[in-house]
């Protein structure tokens, strides 16, 4: 299947169970389910702006297990862009990223102008492992961008996504669309309520 060049691709990396796919329902369908299933992989699209022009968002929800290294490899050589979530609830979940994003840098080469963001997910818990001062800390150290999220309360959600494309510096991308109207819509408005006699 030839790649289309106005796919724009996110990737999702994260542990089992931080909420990965939460966060990415969340996002495209504006669904939550509470009940957790681990995640093989799954990709998920949805339409934004890019260059004024309508493409496609294409969104990758990894597995949270390291069963599949050459999968994993593969995503990040197609990934145009990074969400990397661990758990505010679970100090391992934040340390399971180190490989991961160590891998981003070796298979990219260099993360300058790629869009990565940390995402502590689960911020509507009480039970918190890790501090946001934390989580921005490691977002520093790794030159990337840091949000919390809750998947749960939609709590910065669409502020994620917003924000992983304002950091696309190689092209303008945003969820608004700009609704140009064609000529046949134009048409239809203005004959809206208008009676033609033939």
């Amino acid at each position: 299947m030839p790649e289309q060049s106005n796919d724009y691709r996110v990737v999702v990396f994260g542990a089992g169970g931080v909420g990965k796919s939460s966060l990415v329902l969340r996002f495209v369908r504006g669904t939550f389910r509470e009940s957790y299933i681990p995640t093989i992989e799954d990709t998920y699209r949805q339409v934004i702006s890019c260059n004024k022009q309508v493409c496609t968002l294409q969104i990758t929800d990894t597995t949270g297990s390291h069963q599949f290294p050459a999968m994993q490899r593969l995503s990040i050589s197609k990934g145009h862009a990074f969400i990397l979530v661990y758990s505010i609830t679970s100090r391992q979940s934040l340390e399971e990223l180190k490989p991961i994003f160590g891998e981003i840098l070796e298979i990219k080469g260099d993360i300058e102008g790629i869009p990565v963001m940390l995402v502590g997910n689960k911020c509507d818990e009480t039970l918190r492992e890790i501090t946001t001062h934390e989580g921005a800390e490691l977002a520093k150290k790794w030159n990337c961008a840091f949000l919390e999220t809750s998947a749960k309360t939609n709590h910065n959600v669409k502020e994620l996504f917003q924000e992983l494309l304002q950091l696309e510096k190689r092209r303008t991308m945003s969820l608004q669309l700009e609704t140009k109207k064609s000529k046949s819509q134009k048409r239809k408005e203005k004959l809206k309520g208008k009676c033609a006699l033939m």
